[in-house]
């Protein structure tokens, strides 16, 4: 294992250059107790689908709560087609009540609007709140997963199969990078009246303030605008992230990563890197399966990193956020099997770091907010939370069972011809048949009401 001990930026700098060579000509050797790196990442332009960079983009994972991207974007496909607005009633069912947390905890029979509880979908990753959706919209939870995955494969997610609205642990729901990738795009490009969601760092109901895991990338990246965590222990920590800048947005979607401080970190990473690049093969050109999800207790083998690990591998003032391009390079089976480069970090074992380096408190502990300015960026921004309210408007007759069950027909969507990659491999993939399971309602429109507007995003406030 090569390994860097110099303490002065130049040696380091030098160090690094030399290990990135190396590893370009495959010579690079690791460590066996070298800490996992994350699993798979893919960065895309938001526009032009231009695929920026990626590793293990095709190989299958567990999506967990970024399963909910899909049921945020069937809500708004729902309001677009006139079968739902912002003030629709969505009601809290005993099936929706019984999910695990996270969770609103709401009784049976508690009425808000679609507008809230997407607010609550997004910001809380409320368990609760995406059952009641998708059985609002299609009038039981069967029927809504259905239109899920026939979502899926209008879009050509070729990974990508769901069996609930929320992300909960099943090892038969799953997805991939390049397949969140695609449906942040589609969910970006199609509703941009939306976006104002994803970026929402707290919501508070009632007295109570509910913060985003994603509020540090929202308060510390330049240009951040969203979208959505997720966590189980199959998965490990995912997250989708975009972010704006000069008019261009790029997409970044991280997975496995094995705390969300380096998950944050590595967003950060690959979205800088990302605005540095322009071109690349599109994003829907590179469809497939390429490898099967972690063994069950991927948390368990993937071991937090140390705040010296973080600082080592993300760090500014060691200048290693400004060398991650070219660092090091791999094979890439998209491209006709071409070794091409990676924009990403340099392996990890490069460098050693200075445990006097780590920032600590006056009692001498870890001090994060420091390390998260070094390796994340500074706050630009401080927590504003949007009330919510739960109720419907005055004058709208409450959501009955009779309503939700006087459903029209909706027709599902046209699957999209996809290729599969990787033959031999166990991936799970969408179920060729669109039907409804028998004996189950069909998909169609819940109560409506007249549209409520958003409110915007807080305007940054600077630090003094």
């Amino acid at each position: 294992m090569l390994k860097i001990t110099g303490r002065h930026l130049g040696g380091r700098l030098c160090g690094l250059a030399v290990a990135a060579s190396l590893a370009v000509a495959g010579l690079l050797q690791t460590g066996a107790s070298a800490r996992a790196e994350v699993a798979a990442w893919i960065v895309i332009d938001a526009e032009t689908g231009a695929v920026l960079d990626h590793k293990d983009a095709l190989r299958q994972w567990y999506p967990a709560s970024i399963t909910k991207l899909m049921t945020a974007y069937l809500a708004f496909k729902a309001v677009r087609e006139g079968r739902a607005t912002l003030e629709s009633a969505v009601a809290i069912s005993a099936n929706a009540h019984a999910q695990p947390p996270s969770k609103m905890g709401f009784k049976p029979g508690t009425q808000l609007t679609l507008d809230s509880a997407l607010k609550m979908l997004i910001v809380k990753s409320a368990n609760d709140i995406a059952v009641a959706v998708g059985e609002s919209l299609a009038g039981s939870e069967p029927a809504f997963i259905e239109m899920m995955n026939a979502e899926a494969r209008r879009l050509g997610m070729s990974a990508t199969h769901f069996v609930n609205p929320h992300g909960l642990p099943d090892n038969r729901q799953v997805s991939s990078a390049r397949d969140l990738a695609v449906l942040a795009r589609v969910l970006w490009r199609e509703f941009p009246q939306y976006h104002a969601y994803y970026g929402l760092p707290a919501i508070k109901v009632g007295k109570k303030t509910l913060r985003s895991a994603n509020r540090e990338f929202l308060a510390r990246v330049p240009g951040a605008s969203g979208m959505k965590t997720g966590y189980i222990c199959n998965s490990g920590l995912n997250v989708v992230v975009s972010a704006t800048r000069g008019g261009r947005t790029v997409l970044a979607v991280v997975l496995g990563a094995a705390s969300g401080v380096e998950r944050a970190a590595k967003a950060r990473v690959l979205v800088d890197a990302g605005f540095r690049q322009r071109s690349g093969r599109n994003v829907e050109a590179m469809t497939g399966v390429a490898g099967a999800p972690p063994a069950d207790g991927y948390c368990k083998r993937n071991t937090k990193p140390t705040a010296d690990e973080l600082l080592a591998t993300y760090g500014t003032s060691r200048g290693l956020r400004g060398t991650t391009t070219l660092s090091y390079a791999q094979l890439d089976p998209s491209i006709n099997g071409v070794r091409r480069p990676i924009v990403g970090q340099a392996p990890q074992q490069a460098v050693s770091a200075d445990d006097d380096d780590v920032p600590t408190r006056d009692d001498g502990k870890t001090d994060w907010g420091k390390v998260m300015d070094e390796i994340i960026g500074p706050r630009s921004r401080v927590d504003q939370a949007v009330q919510v309210g739960l109720g419907v408007p005055k004058g709208r007759a409450p959501a009955s069972e009779a309503k939700i069950a006087t459903l029209a027909n909706v027709p599902m969507p046209k699957e999209k011809p996809v290729a599969v990659m990787g033959a031999g491999s166990s991936a799970l993939l969408p179920a060729a048949s669109s039907q409804v399971p028998a004996g189950e309602a069909k998909p169609g429109a819940i109560f409506r009401g007249q549209p409520l507007v958003i409110l915007p995003r807080p305007t940054p406030n600077p630090r003094p």
